[in-house]
C-alpha cells in the first residue's frame, strides 16, 4: 500500500463514526454550540475578574457552577437511565439558552452583579447534572461499541475546536464591545443542537433497556464502580486530575494578567492554545479502537510533565506552546478514562456510571476551584500549575498497580438487545480486567 493509500485509510479510520447519519448530525450541532459555550466561559471569567479583581471570586463562580454536580450528580445518572436521552439533551440545551440570554441582557443593560452571576452559575450547574451524563451516554446510542473511542475522541475534538475558536473570538469581542454580546451569541448557538436533535432518525438509535423505577438505584451505580478495581482506579485518577489539574478557568486568567502582563485577549489566546492541543490530541485518540489501563497512566504522567513545563514558561510564546502540550495530554487522558468506563459497564448502568464520572470530574470543581484560586492569590498562577503537575504525578503512581497491567476491556453488551441481567443483580457482573 502506497503512502497516499495509507494516509487515506488513516483518515477514514479517524472519522469513521461520521458514517453514521445520526452521529453526523449530533457532531454538526455540537460544532456550532460549543463555540458559543467557550465564548461565554471566557466572557464570564473575565467579567467576574473585572467586577471583583479577585482570583478567589473567580474560583467561587466556577465552584458554584459545578456544585450541583457534586450534590446531585448521581441522581442525574438515574434520571438519564430512566428517560429518553435525546429528549433530555433537548430540554437541557433549551434551559442553557435561557440562562445565557438572561446573563446577556443583564450585562448589556449594565445591571449585572456578582450575585446574579453566582445565581446563574448555579442554574447552569443544575442543567449540567442532566446534560453531561445524557450527552456522554447518548454516544452509545449513536454508534456501535467498536466506535466508542472514535466517537468520544471526535466529540472531544469538536469541543476543543470550540475551545480554540470561541476564546479567540471572545477575547477580541470583549476588548471591543464588552462581554454582553458573547453571552448573547452563546444563547443563539444552542438552537443548532435543538435542530439536529429534531432531525435525527429515532429508528437508527441503539436504545438501551429503560430502567424501571426502584429503590437504591443511585447507590447501585456507586456500588458497581466500587466492586471493580479497574473502574475504581480509573475514577480515582479522574478525581485527582479533575480536582487539582483541570481548573484552567481559575489559573489561566491570573496567569494572563499577573504573570504575562496581558489582558482578556491574552487569556483568550492561552485558552485557544489549550484548545488547539486538545484538537490535536483528540484526533490522535480517534485512531484508537481500544483504550487501556497503561495508556491512561502514561497520559496522566504526560499531563504532569507538561504542566510543569507551563509553570516555568518565561513568556507568552513559550506559555502558548506549553498550553498546546497541556491540551494534548488533557484530552487524551479524558478520552481514555471515559471510554474505559463505557466499555467496562453494563448498558443498563451506563447513565449512572457516567454520572459517577461526572461527579468526580466536574463535581470536584467546587472544591478544587476555590482551592486553586486561593493558591494563585497567595503564590501566583505558576504555583497553581505546579500543584496540577505534582498531584497528577502522585495519582499516576498510586493507580499503577490497578491499571498498569489492565487489558483493554471487551465492548459492553449491545444495548439494542434485551438486558441479560436484572439491573438489581448487575452488581455481580464481572468487569474484564
Amino acid at each position: 500500500m502506497g503512502v497516499r493509500s495509507r494516509a487515506a485509510a488513516a483518515g477514514q479510520n479517524m472519522f469513521r463514526s461520521l458514517a453514521e447519519p445520526n452521529y453526523r448530525l449530533f457532531f454538526a450541532g455540537q460544532a456550532v454550540s460549543v463555540i458559543g459555550t467557550w465564548m461565554q466561559r471566557v466572557a464570564q471569567d473575565w467579567l467576574v475578574l473585572q467586577i471583583t479583581d479577585s482570583p478567589v471570586a473567580l474560583g467561587m463562580t466556577t465552584a458554584l457552577q459545578f456544585l450541583p454536580m457534586l450534590l446531585f450528580g448521581i441522581w442525574g445518572g438515574v434520571i438519564v437511565d430512566r428517560v429518553d436521552r435525546r429528549r433530555a439533551i433537548g430540554w437541557a440545551q433549551a434551559a442553557s439558552a435561557v440562562l445565557a440570554a438572561i446573563l446577556a441582557v443583564a450585562t448589556l443593560t449594565g445591571t449585572v452583579t456578582l450575585g446574579l452571576v453566582y445565581l446563574l452559575a448555579v442554574g447552569l450547574g443544575l442543567v449540567t447534572v442532566i446534560d453531561v451524563p445524557a450527552r456522554q451516554a447518548f454516544v452509545t446510542e449513536l454508534v456501535g461499541a467498536d466506535d466508542y473511542v472514535n466517537a468520544q475522541a471526535l466529540n472531544s475534538s469538536v469541543n476543543n475546536t470550540g475551545r480554540l475558536v470561541g476564546p479567540a473570538i471572545a477575547g477580541g469581542l470583549i476588548a471591543w464591545v464588552g462581554a454582553g454580546p458573547a453571552f448573547a451569541l452563546n444563547a443563539v448557538s444552542f438552537v443548532a443542537v435543538l435542530i439536529v436533535l429534531a432531525r435525527m432518525d429515532p429508528s437508527r438509535l441503539r436504545k438501551p433497556p429503560v430502567l424501571r423505577r426502584g429503590p437504591g438505584q443511585a447507590r447501585q451505580g456507586l456500588a458497581y464502580v466500587w466492586r471493580h478495581p479497574t473502574l475504581r482506579a480509573c475514577l480515582l485518577v479522574v478525581a485527582v486530575v479533575g480536582l487539582f489539574g483541570q481548573n484552567f478557568r481559575v489559573v489561566l486568567p491570573v496567569l494572563a494578567r499577573d504573570e504575562l502582563g496581558g489582558n482578556a485577549a491574552t487569556y483568550g489566546w492561552l485558552t485557544a492554545a489549550l484548545g488547539l492541543g486538545a484538537v490535536l490530541g483528540g484526533l490522535a485518540s480517534a485512531t484508537r479502537h481500544r483504550p487501556s489501563g497503561p495508556g491512561l497512566v502514561l497520559a496522566t504522567l504526560a499531563f504532569a510533565v507538561v504542566n510543569g513545563l507551563a509553570a516555568v514558561a518565561p513568556g507568552l510564546d513559550t506559555a502558548l506552546l506549553a498550553m498546546v502540550g497541556v491540551g494534548i495530554t488533557n484530552i487524551t487522558f479524558n478520552t481514555l478514562a471515559r471510554t474505559l468506563l463505557q466499555l467496562g459497564t453494563d448498558p443498563v448502568l451506563q447513565g449512572r456510571v457516567l454520572a459517577v464520572h461526572g461527579l468526580v470530574f466536574l463535581g470536584s470543581t467546587p472544591i478544587g476551584a476555590p482551592l486553586l484560586g486561593w493558591v494563585c492569590a497567595l503564590w501566583g498562577a505558576r504555583a497553581g500549575l505546579w500543584v496540577a503537575a505534582g498531584t497528577a504525578l502522585i495519582a499516576a503512581v498510586a493507580v499503577w498497580p490497578a491499571l498498569g497491567r489492565a487489558r483493554p476491556p471487551a465492548p459492553a453488551a449491545d444495548p439494542t438487545r434485551p438486558a441479560t441481567v436484572d439491573p438489581r443483580s448487575a452488581l455481580d457482573a464481572e468487569l474484564p480486567e
